[in-house]
This record gives structure tokens, C-alpha cells and sequence, in this order.
């Protein structure tokens, strides 16, 4: 592990921070989360890029600061981007989301592109993160994972990506609604067969929660007990025993249907790492 090194003399002081892009983590519920450097540069920054200024200035009020705020969003256009980055020039500018670090399934990823692009100076500065506070809570393991951002809301769709994704040997990691939690659950229960489930909501709030449980028992829970909040799912990586029989025959038969036989053995083929043609001969039995 590296020695720590405080490499910013300037901190918290009043001096003014060299032009550039400062991308800084803000907390994902209890405000006590945020760190002194990231007060320390959006006190000392010229303006603040956010996806919406209501929700930034209320935590630019309760740190006491008071800063130009910029929205920038998915819905921001080129032009936009453009004279944001013509500014760092001169200026420094935060960029933060409504909640922990930004460019984790958030806008941005363009805009530091961009920045980078245009010979601008950028740092980040780290702090909370809802995904990787939820995997230290989970109890999965840990030491590999991959973080897919939301699951799509359409079936289909979201089914294809838990069959590319379910042979990775790493807990998944997604980000999702309350009112969806379901569909979701149910979706992982289906092509993921025999997986345990983890869910993570209210992160670092008051109601802070995190289950580990099969998806039937979770969606059961959450029948009874409606989710509110923001919400952390993770699975846990494939058993050395799925590719059993009778798992891979619970895959074909979700795959089959909504795709062809050849279709089908290909996508659990990828997703369990078995042979392509005896999966396309079982798919055939099984839909003949």
C-alpha cells in the first residue's frame, strides 16, 4: 500500500484553485459522508457542473457555500459541453452528480472526454460510491466484480443481459428502482438459477438496509414489505456446479422463449461456457 502524501498545499485555504475540471464525489445520503478535500475544492471553485441545481444547492447550502451552479445532464447538448470546456481554460470547475461519484451510471463521461481532449487539466476527487459501499455490506465475494449499471426495463432486454453477463466468474453488480426490484428479482431467479441475491437500499440514510437472500424469498419480503429508496443489486458469481444438466436446460428454456433454437444454445453456450452444438441438440429436444 502506498504511504499517504499530501500532495495539495493549498488546502483548505482560500487561495484559488488552478483552471481545470475537479470531478468531485458528493454523499449518497448522510451528508457527513463528504470528504474535506472535495469541501475544500467546491469552496474554492469557480462554479459547479450538476444535474440538477435544486438538489446540489441543497448541499451547497448545508456546507455553507454559495457557487455559480451549471446544469449538466444526458440531455445536455454539444454546444453546451463546448462552452463549459472553453471556461476550464480560465476556470475552475466542479463537476459532481445528485448523488456520489460521478460518470458511475451518471452523466459526464463525455464532458471529461471532452476536457481531456482540449489539453484541460482534470483530477477527481473519490469518495462515496452506492455500488462499492454495497459490496462491502454484502458479504459476496468481493474480490472480482463487475458493475453493469441499471438492468434494462425491458424483458427482453433484460434477460439477454443476465444470460451475457451470468457466466462471468464475478459478483454482478446493478444499480435499480424500488419499483422494479421485482421484475428484477424474478428476471436473476430465471436465468440465473440457484444464485444468491443481495440488496442494498438506502445506503448510509437513516433506513440503511442489505439482504442476502434466494430471489424468491427476497421478492416474497419485498411483496410484503414494499422497498423505498434508492437500490444496490448484486449477484454472486456462477457455482462450479452450474453448468449441471438441469441448469442449463432451465436456461435453454428461457431462451427459447423468445429466440430460435441456434440463438438459444449460443447466448447459454456464452453465459455457462458449455459446447455450442450439444446445447443447439438439447435446445431442439427440449422445444421439439
Amino acid at each position: 500500500m502506498a504511504d499517504l502524501v499530501d500532495n495539495d498545499s493549498d488546502a483548505l485555504t482560500n487561495a484559488a484553485l488552478a483552471p481545470g475540471l475537479y470531478i468531485v464525489a458528493t454523499p449518497i445520503g448522510n451528508l457527513n459522508d463528504i470528504t474535506l478535500r472535495a469541501v475544500d475544492v467546491l469552496s474554492r471553485c469557480d462554479g459547479v457542473a450538476c444535474e440538477d441545481t435544486r438538489v446540489t444547492g441543497k448541499l451547497m447550502k448545508h456546507l455553507g457555500l454559495s457557487k455559480p451552479l451549471w446544469r449538466y445532464n444526458d440531455h445536455a447538448e454539444e454546444r453546451d459541453r463546448a462552452r463549459l470546456v472553453e471556461s476550464m481554460g480560465t476556470r475552475a470547475v466542479a463537476l459532481v452528480s445528485d448523488a456520489g461519484t460521478p460518470l458511475i451510471s451518471d452523466p459526464g463521461y463525455r464532458l471529461v472526454n471532452a476536457a481531456r481532449e482540449a489539453g484541460v487539466e482534470v483530477q477527481t476527487i473519490p469518495g462515496p460510491c452506492a455500488a462499492i459501499a454495497a459490496i462491502t455490506l454484502a458479504g459476496l465475494p468481493s474480490d472480482r466484480f463487475l458493475f453493469a449499471g441499471f438492468l434494462p426495463v425491458k424483458e427482453k432486454a433484460r434477460a439477454d443481459m443476465l444470460a451475457e453477463l451470468g457466466g462471468i466468474d464475478a459478483t454482478l453488480v446493478f444499480y435499480e428502482s424500488a419499483g422494479r426490484l421485482a421484475k428484477s428479482l424474478a428476471a436473476i431467479d430465471s436465468a440465473l438459477p440457484g444464485r444468491r441475491v443481495g440488496v442494498a437500499r438506502e445506503l448510509t440514510k437513516l433506513h440503511e438496509e442489505c439482504r442476502v437472500d434466494s430471489p424468491q424469498a427476497l421478492i416474497a419480503h419485498y411483496e410484503a414489505k414494499p422497498p423505498k429508496g434508492e437500490i444496490v443489486l448484486l449477484v454472486e458469481p456462477p457455482h462450479e456446479t452450474e453448468a449441471s444438466a438441469e441448469n442449463v436446460d432451465a436456461l435453454l428454456r428461457e431462451a427459447l422463449k423468445t429466440q430460435k433454437a441456434s440463438q438459444a444454445a449460443a447466448k447459454v453456450a456464452k453465459a455457462t461456457g458449455a459446447d455450442r452444438k450439444a446445447l443447439y441438440a438439447r435446445a431442439m429436444e427440449l422445444r421439439g
